[in-house]
Formats: structure tokens, C-alpha cells, sequence
């Protein structure tokens, strides 16, 4: 089996890239080449993998990266909300163009010689906009409220068509808030939801730009990988037409969070938040869902975390080799 990861170099991609070179098999074949890409060298290595440094929007680039006819794509590269929003050329360029170029250049594949592949597309719960019924369903309308959600609504319509002309199997997950996430701040609007935990646990400041009773949906890196998985290795006529699924999470404040924190770590980590309101950020967060029923998603097989104590367990485990005290 020919693997492609687009974005590989992102926390999740390098995630989900060191899961496949451990696991060596990807719905029960053996994995013979895992190409990752990024517009950085991705820095997974093994003794299937190749990189390369590429930008998916870049005229061409789709269409290299088709040429070796992977059997399963996975689709990460995008720019975060934050950047998006303060970007606006840049934001549909990569996140929409890119992607179309990518689907074209399948579409082309596919006229040629009937290449058909596994693409799983990372989409995103910003995609439903404010107002909100208290758990969103399913089949709730979308109503984005950002340019990045817009971009991943449109991206969602795309995908759906094409696989229903049969030019690829294609699905869309829509991720939560992935928290926490290591290494340092990026550019997404919801940093601070991962910042007021990593920081803290690290022995360093954090700033919180929110009220404490401001809620979201969240699920771990861990539970992210595994969405990637399954959806790589679920059969799709069991996923039916409506190929974008709202992957399964936890429903938890900005104080349930600190809380967590507080019993996991202790009290000194907990007091190295400080409050500082940002109004900009707190209008970009005000617009987000806070809480879904994900049952469709949760009958096919997707799993995540249902505490966040489980969360801040998973970050120490995996990042800091601790163990929860």
C-alpha cells in the first residue's frame, strides 16, 4: 500500500505519521511507501517513508503527488483560523484552492486510467457558525462565521461531489479543538485552550484571553490519529452519502479545564494563568459550537476522550513521559 500525507510536518501529521511507520499495516495491508509533504521537511522518518517539501496550492505540485497513485490520502495541510482570518488571499489560496487543485489532479488520474483513492480530509467543527442549539446534530445546517470555516464548508461540498461521481472514496472528519497540543503557540484563534494547560504543566506562564465559562468541544492528539485511522479503514457504504462526519469529543469549560489541571498537575500549575481579556479573540470564540451530539460518528467506530482529566493524562504520557500524580 502507497501512502500520502499532505501537511505531515503539523502536529497531527507527525502524529499520525510516526502511528503508520509503527503500525507498518494501514487497513490490514502493509505499508510499502509513506510520502509525507509539507511546505517544511517533515522530520518522520523510517524505512518506507520520503519526504518532500512542497506547497499543495503551488501550480504542479497536486498533480506530482498524484502521479505515484497513493492509495490512501491524507489531506491536513491548511493554514489555522487565526491566520486565515487576518489573511484573506492566503486563506482561500492553500485551504481552498490547494484543495481543489488536489482533487482536480485526482479527478484527472482517475479519467485517465480509473485511479481511485482513499482521501480523508481533515475539515473542522468551525464550520458551524452561531446561533447554536444546545448540542448540535448531525445534520445541522452550515452557517460559518470565519473565513477558515467558509473555506472548510466549501471544501466539505467538494468533497461530497466528487465522491459521489466515483473520482475518489473520499471522507471528511471534522475535528475538535485538539488539546493539548505540544510544542509551541501557533496562530490558531483556540491556541490558548492547549497554551493554559502546556505552559503551566511546563513550569511557564500562560495568558487566558477568555472567561472562565466560555465552552468548547475538544478531543486529545491521540483520539485525533485514531479518527485518521478509522476513517482510512471504515467501509463507506456503511458512512452512506453525507461523507463529513462531526467526530466525537468532549464538551468542557475553560474552567472545567483549569480545574483539571489543578487536580492532575496541582495548584502551583494552575496559578501560573493569568487573565488578560482579548476582545478579538473572545468575539472569534463566541461564534464557535460548544457542544454535538456525534452519535452517527460514535456508531461507525470513532472513539475519544470523555474527561479532560483524560486529556491533560494523555499530553503528560505522551509529551513529558509522566504519569498523572
Amino acid at each position: 500500500m502507497k501512502v500520502l500525507i499532505i501537511g505531515a510536518a503539523g502536529m497531527i501529521g507527525r502524529k499520525l505519521a510516526e502511528h503508520l511507520v509503527a503500525a507498518g499495516m494501514l487497513a490490514g495491508r502493509t505499508i510499502e511507501t509513506l510520502h509525507l509533504v509539507d511546505v517544511v521537511k517533515p522530520e518522520t522518518g523510517g524505512d518506507a517513508v520520503t519526504t518532500d517539501v512542497a506547497d499543495l496550492s503551488a501550480k504542479g505540485t497536486a498533480e506530482s503527488l498524484v502521479a505515484a497513485r497513493p492509495d490512501v490520502i491524507f489531506h491536513l495541510a491548511a493554514i489555522v483560523s487565526g491566520e486565515a482570518e487576518a489573511d484573506f488571499e492566503k486563506g482561500y489560496r492553500i485551504n481552498l484552492d490547494g484543495t481543489r487543485d488536489l482533487f482536480e489532479a485526482i479527478r484527472a488520474a482517475h479519467d485517465k486510467d480509473g485511479y481511485r483513492p482513499r482521501l480523508v480530509f481533515a475539515s473542522s467543527i468551525a464550520v458551524f457558525g452561531a446561533p447554536f442549539p444546545e448540542k448540535i446534530p448531525d445534520a445541522y445546517h452550515l452557517t460559518p462565521l470565519t473565513s477558515y470555516g467558509t473555506q472548510k464548508a466549501i471544501c466539505e461540498l467538494l468533497l461530497a461531489d466528487y465522491a459521489r461521481k466515483g473520482f475518489f472514496d473520499g471522507i471528511g472528519i471534522r475535528l475538535p479543538t485538539i488539546c493539548i497540543r505540544p510544542g509551541k503557540p501557533n496562530k490558531a484563534a483556540s491556541g490558548f485552550f492547549s497554551n493554559i494547560l502546556r505552559e503551566p504543566i511546563n513550569g511557564e506562564g500562560a495568558v487566558l484571553p477568555v472567561a472562565d465559562d466560555v465552552r468548547h468541544w475538544f478531543a486529545s492528539p491521540r483520539a485525533a490519529v485514531s479518527f485518521f485511522i478509522r476513517a482510512a479503514e471504515i467501509d463507506l457504504d456503511k458512512v452512506g452519502p453525507r461523507r463529513n462526519l462531526t467526530m466525537p469529543g468532549l464538551s468542557a469549560t475553560v474552567g472545567e479545564e483549569i480545574e483539571a489541571l489543578r487536580r492532575i498537575v496541582g495548584e502551583e500549575a494552575a496559578g501560573r494563568i493569568r487573565r488578560e481579556p482579548d476582545a478579538g479573540i473572545d468575539a472569534i470564540v463566541a461564534g464557535w459550537p460548544t457542544d454535538f451530539d456525534a452519535q452517527r460518528a460514535k456508531e461507525l467506530g470513532f472513539s475519544a476522550e470523555t474527561a479532560f482529566d483524560e486529556i491533560i493524562t494523555v499530553y503528560l504520557e505522551e509529551e513529558t513521559g509522566q504519569s498523572a500524580a
